[in-house]
This record gives C-alpha cells, structure tokens and sequence, in this order.
C-alpha cells in the first residue's frame, strides 16, 4: 500500500513537471518567488487595518502568527526530522526532471510555500463576511497555484504540498477560532467577523 502511494506521488510530480511551456515556465517562476508578493501582502495588511479598525490590532498579529508558525514547523521541524529528498535531490529522479529554477535545500516534507500560503488564505477565508467571496476566491486560486508551482518545478512531492496545506490551514483555523473568540469578548459591540468598514461603504450626501 505505501510503495503504491509513492509510486503514486513519483507519478503525478513526473506528470506535473513535464507537462510544461516556456509561458508556463515564466509563470510557475513567479508564482514560486516569495518576494515579488510582498507588495501584494503590504497592500493586504492596509485594507485589513482598514476594515477591521481598532480590531486589526487584534487580527493582524494573529494572521502573521499563522503564517509564521507554518513557515517555522514546516521548514525547522519536519524538514530536518524526515529528511526527505526533494524530487531533484533524488538520484532515481533528477537526472530526468526539468529543473527550471534550480533545487533549492536538500529535504522536502513539507512544503513551506503550500503551508504559508494555506494559512493566509483559509485564515482570510474564516474571518471575512461573505460578502468577500470574490476575494476568497482569488485568495484560494492564488494559493492552488503557488502549491502547483513547486510540483511544477520539482522543488517538491505531490504529498509534500498536500501535507504542507494541511498543516496551514490547521494553524489558520486555530488562529481565526482564537480571533473570533477574542474579538466577541474585547469587542462586543461589533457583530462577530464583520469589518468595521466595508469597501463599498460611501459617504453621505452634503446637504
């Protein structure tokens, strides 16, 4: 059964990694790099801390503990404690993959990209009033993609990404329940998750 599942997973990395175009390429690669986001994540941390006003001292911290927790457990304890080769550190594997963008540290279980992305946007995804859909959406296409990327460029197992997933949106469920149950007992006189300010929000008309 489990050299069935690792068989399994040698495929769908072989399928995802082959299966390529130079545009994909170009894609993947951006998708894949952590610092082009930043600016997207500073645009984000603004709109939170205008939406949620006096409360995005409380949600804030708790958003970033998320990401950070899976970034740390990922990368300092499952890595180092499993040891498991990343596709193109594999000798059975390498010498047939497309090593796009280089390999990247030796050990692969788990996936710090799919962790760090899964925390952020099921936290997001928790906290935000439904009339947010269209960016929980972007938010959960936007996190699909950069796990794909990493399978894609074979910096990582298909079960290295589901794993890394896993473990984000466990963080990001424990940090949001915390928010929710804070955010009643600091701010009562708010309905619960709702914003302080909503986007579409417009001032009134001067007599």
């Amino acid at each position: 059964m489990i050299e069935a599942l690792q068989s399994f997973d040698r495929w769908l990395l072989v399928a995802a990694n082959t299966h390529r175009t130079p545009k994909l390429d170009t894609l993947m690669v951006f998708f894949t790099e952590r610092l082009v986001w930043f600016p997207a994540y500073f645009v984000l941390l603004v709109m939170l801390a205008y939406l949620f006003g006096r409360r995005a001292w409380l949600l804030l911290p708790l958003l970033g503990a998320s990401v950070a927790l899976a970034d740390v457990i990922s990368s300092r304890l499952f890595k180092p404690y499993f040891a498991r080769l990343r596709p193109c550190h594999d000798p059975d594997l390498s010498a047939t993959l497309n090593l796009i963008n280089g390999c990247g540290g030796q050990f692969g279980f788990m996936s710090s990209h799919a962790a760090n992305a899964f925390a952020l946007t099921v936290f997001m995804n928790l906290v935000l009033p439904r009339r947010y859909r269209v960016a929980k959406w972007l938010l959960l296409g936007w996190a699909m993609v950069v796990s794909y990327s990493r399978m894609y460029l074979a910096a990582h197992f298909p079960s290295d990404v589901l794993a890394g997933a896993i473990l984000g949106s466990l963080l990001a469920w424990g940090s949001a329940t915390l928010f929710r149950r804070l955010d009643a007992r600091l701010f009562p006189a708010h309905k619960l998750s709702e914003p302080t300010h909503s986007i579409s929000e417009k001032a009134p008309v001067g007599r």
